[in-house]
């Protein structure tokens, strides 16, 4: 598999080799269906660098995940959403048949839906936690069914169960045909933790959990395409991921949304959520 020159973490090659790694990094810099802000698909490539400034030892479980291997792949590239879509399944289709974690590097969220294509086939009972200040629901929005404000909607093609979390911004046209008993909004969950373990509850045993990082309050993550106000809180999504991870089997997510500008601590945020995430999964994991 053809790897990127520039690696996750910035790790040497003897921690970065395929056919050992138990991680690959997809970076897709597309950013033809978002409606705002323009330069998520330079949000791989800005989450990649600021990576090289984490430190690889993790308090938290008190482990260095990096030591499972992280190989980096070779950026993604597409003309189209059509061609995005049939090049993104194919590929990570590829990488779970030989039993890899796939994390997908955004792009806008229109990125996300060959993923939940390829996954979907791997996994019958996969779940999608969808975490996000936007609902994403309409079927068509400015003449494609695959611009960002469609994501769930397309993602309802491949599964039903999808848990969507930090909602704070639709259309009336959404309204109707949202099931309110799987989304929770950030009106309702901004001050309290208590709704965790009903989100939690939702999702079937494999899950597959898609972070458009306006779910956060752009207070501490102003570099997004379409910023709200009234976001969560880092410790809030971190709660819930290592609640997710503790009980069920995640199987592979994505980071997307990122319009990095010329203050870095945003980058490193999202370099940081992916690090810490992956070392919840692999604390929890059943040996291979």
């Amino acid at each position: 598999m053809p790897a990127s020159t520039m690696s996750f973490c910035g790790l040497p090659t003897d921690a970065t080799a395929y056919a050992q790694a138990s991680t690959i990094i997809l970076p897709i810099p597309f950013d033809k269906c978002s409606t705002w802000l323009k330069g998520a698909d330079k949000g791989p490539a800005a989450i990649i660098e600021a990576s090289k400034q984490l430190e690889l030892y993790d308090i938290e479980t008190d482990s260095e995940v990096y030591k499972k291997g992280i190989f980096t792949a070779k950026p993604l590239h597409a003309t189209s959403s059509s061609v995005l879509l049939r090049r993104t399944d194919a590929i990570v289709s590829g990488y779970l048949k030989d039993n890899k974690f796939v994390v997908t590097l955004g792009g806008d969220h229109s990125v996300s839906i060959g993923v939940f294509k390829a996954y979907a086939k791997h996994y019958r009972d996969l779940s999608i936690l969808y975490l996000d200040a936007h609902a994403d629901s309409r079927d068509s929005y400015e003449g494609t069914p695959y611009n960002h404000a469609c994501v769930t909607a397309r993602a309802q093609e491949f599964t039903k169960n999808i848990v969507s979390v930090g909602i704070r911004s639709m259309d009336s046209s959404e309204r109707d045909h949202l099931d309110r008993k799987k989304i929770f909004f950030a009106h309702d969950i901004h001050d309290s933790d208590k709704w965790i373990n009903n989100a939690v509850r939702l999702l079937t045993d494999s899950v597959y959990i898609t972070i458009d990082l306006d779910v956060f309050d752009p207070g501490i993550m102003p570099s997004t395409g379409t910023p709200e106000p009234g976001g969560l809180g880092w410790y809030q999504i971190m709660k819930l991921l290592a609640s997710v991870s503790k009980s069920k089997r995640i199987v592979g997510f994505d980071v997307v949304e990122l319009c990095p500008s010329k203050h870095k601590g945003p980058d490193f945020l999202a370099a940081k959520l992916i690090y810490t995430l992956l070392s919840y999964i692999h604390a929890n994991e059943p040996p291979r």
